[in-house]
C-alpha cells in the first residue's frame, strides 16, 4: 500500500471539479482532501538541534503538504522543544522518538531530514535509503572521503532522491546570477574566493564527566569508536572536539561557500591542494584543530579556487561575514547569501541586487527564505515535479573539497588528485575513511 500511495505522488495531479462516488458526486473539497493525502509527504525528523528552526516552516506550511510523522533526538529536552515548536505550528502531534533505526522501521515515512551531527550524515542517510526513504542530509553529507562515495553510490543503487543542505543553490538571486556568469557576465571566470569570517570565542577544555541526563551517550556516537563521555561534547563544540565527530570549520561553513565558488567556476575536482592552517586563538582551550585555514585548489584550465575560514577572528577581510568572489577575464563579482554585486574590470560597481529573501549569515543555527527554498525543491522533486537544486552527485564533489583541505592540514603537506577525486598520496589515503564501531559499518 505505502509503495502505491508513493507512486500516486509522482504521478497525480490536482485540479478536478469533483469525482463521481457511486451514484454521487464527491465534492471539490472531499476529493482534494482524499487527493491530497495520496500527494501528501510524510516526513521524520532526525536530530533536533540548530538547523531544526530553518525546516519549521517548510515543513508547517499546509501548501507543501507534509506530514511531520516522527521527531528523532538522543537528547529529550531537545525532543521537547521540537514538540513545543512544532505544536504551534501544526494540528496534528508527531511521535517522538530517539532511535533512527525504529523511525526507518516505519513504511509509511516518505522522506527523512537528517539534522544529526556529522559523523551520522552518511550513515543515516544511506540506512533511510536502504529503508526505502528519500533524503534531505545537511551539510557535510559526509565525513570522510569513503562515505563521500558511498552515498553517492547507495543513491543510485537505492534510487532515491538526497539532496544536501548547501541551500544556496536554492537562492534565485544566486541561481540568476551563475546563469549570467555562464554566460558571459564577466568574460570567463578564472579564480574564486570563498570565506567565512566569524569571532568564536573560547572552547572548554573535555574533562571526564557524567552523561548529561537523558542523553543517549551510545546512539549519539552511533557508528563512531566508543569513549567514555567528557563534558561539552554532546552540545554544538563537538565540531571541534577532535575528529570522531566533526569536519571542523571547512565542513561546518566552508562547504558552502566552494560550492559555490565551485558553481562559478564549472570546475569538477581539483588537481592539487594546499593548505596553510593553524590554531590561532585561545591556544590553552579546548579547541583541537584550526581556527584558521587557507586553502587553495588547483583545477584544469589553470582555474583556482582559495578558501579562506577564519572562525575566531573577526577581522571582515573582505567586507562581509561570508561570501564568495569570482574573477573573470572582464570583471568580478562578489555574492553572498542576501545580496550580488558585479564589478567591471577597472572594479567600478555595474550592478548589484540586494535580495528580498533573506538568509541566515553566520548565526549558529539560522534558516530562512532560502532553506525552505530548498526544503520545498526536495519536496517537488520527490513528486516529480521538479529536478533538485543540489543532488548528491553534484554536491559531493564539493564536499570533496573539505576532506582535502582537512586532510592536508592533518598530514601537513599538500597532494595531487586524479580526475575521479582520489589523494595521490599514501599517508592522505590513510585518511580516506575511518574506522567503525563494530555492528555499524556501511555496507550496501
Amino acid at each position: 500500500m505505502a509503495n502505491t500511495r508513493r507512486e500516486f505522488i509522482k504521478k497525480t495531479s490536482l485540479g478536478a471539479a469533483g469525482l463521481m462516488v457511486g451514484n454521487g458526486l464527491l465534492s471539490a473539497a472531499s476529493y482534494k482532501r482524499i487527493i491530497g493525502a495520496n500527494d501528501r509527504i510524510n516526513v521524520a525528523v532526525i536530530g533536533l538541534g540548530r538547523r531544526l528552526e530553518a525546516f519549521v516552516d517548510p515543513i508547517s506550511n499546509q501548501s507543501n503538504n507534509i506530514r511531520l510523522r516522527y521527531l528523532c533526538d538522543v537528547m529529550p529536552s531537545q525532543l521537547k522543544n521540537a514538540g513545543e515548536v512544532f505544536a504551534q505550528k501544526i494540528d496534528h502531534k508527531p511521535e517522538f522518538e530517539k532511535d533512527i533505526r525504529k523511525v526507518l522501521e516505519d513504511k509509511n515515512v516518505d522522506a527523512v531530514f537528517n539534522l544529526t551531527p556529522d559523523h551520522w550524515h552518511a550513515p543515516g542517510s544511506i540506512m533511510a535509503m536502504q529503508a526505502g526513504k528519500h533524503v534531505y542530509v545537511e551539510k557535510p553529507c559526509s565525513h570522510n572521503m569513503n562515505e563521500n562515495e558511498l552515498i553517492v553510490q547507495a543513491a543510485h543503487k537505492y534510487n532515491k532522491i538526497v539532496q544536501m543542505g548547501n541551500q544556496q543553490r536554492s537562492s534565485v538571486h544566486t541561481i540568476n546570477l551563475m546563469e549570467e556568469i555562464h554566460k558571459g557576465l564577466i568574460g570567463e571566470p578564472y579564480r574564486a574566493i570563498a570565506f567565512y569570517t566569524n569571532k568564536r570565542g573560547r572552547v572548554p577544555n573535555q574533562q571526564a564527566a557524567d552523561i548529561p541526563g537523558g542523553l543517549d551517550w551510545d546512539l549519539f556516537q552511533g557508528p563512531a569508536i566508543r569513549r567514555p563521555y567528557t563534558s561539552e561534547t554532546w552540545n554544538y563544540n563537538w565540531h571541534w572536539y577532535g575528529w570522531d565527530y566533526g569536519t571542523a570549520e571547512a565542513g561546518n561553513n566552508g562547504t558552502h561557500e566552494m560550492d559555490i565558488a565551485r558553481w562559478a567556476l564549472q570546475v569538477e575536482f581539483p588537481n592539487r591542494v594546499e593548505v596553510n592552517a593553524m590554531k590561532g586563538h585561545f591556544k590553552d582551550d579546548g579547541w583541537e584543530m584550526y581556527d584558521s585555514m587557507e586553502a587553495t585548489f588547483k583545477f584544469d584550465n589553470n582555474k583556482s579556487i582559495k578558501w579562506d575560514g577564519q572562525s575566531r577572528n573577526g577581522f571582515m577581510t573582505y567586507g562581509s561575514g561570508r561570501g564568495t568572489i569570482i574573477y573573470g577575464s572582464e570583471g568580478s563579482v562578489f555574492v553572498n547569501r542576501n545580496k550580488y554585486i558585479v564589478y567591471d574590470r577597472a572594479g567600478k560597481i555595474v550592478k548589484q541586487f540586494d535580495s528580498e529573501t533573506k538568509e541566515s549569515g553566520i548565526g549558529l543555527g539560522g534558516g530562512g527564505t532560502t532553506s525552505s527554498n530548498h526544503a520545498v525543491n526536495f519536496f517537488n522533486t520527490i513528486r516529480g515535479k521538479e529536478k533538485l537544486t543540489a543532488p548528491i552527485d553534484d554536491a559531493s564533489v564539493s564536499m570533496s573539497m573539505v576532506h582535502y583541505a582537512n586532510v592536508a592540514y592533518r598530514i601537513n603537506r599538500g597532494f595531487d588528485i586524479d580526475n575521479k577525486g582520489k589523494m595521490l598520496d599514501k599517508r592522505a589515503m590513510e585518511l580516506w575513511a575511518r574506522e567503525y564501531q563494530p555492528g555499524w559499518e556501511i555496507k550496501l
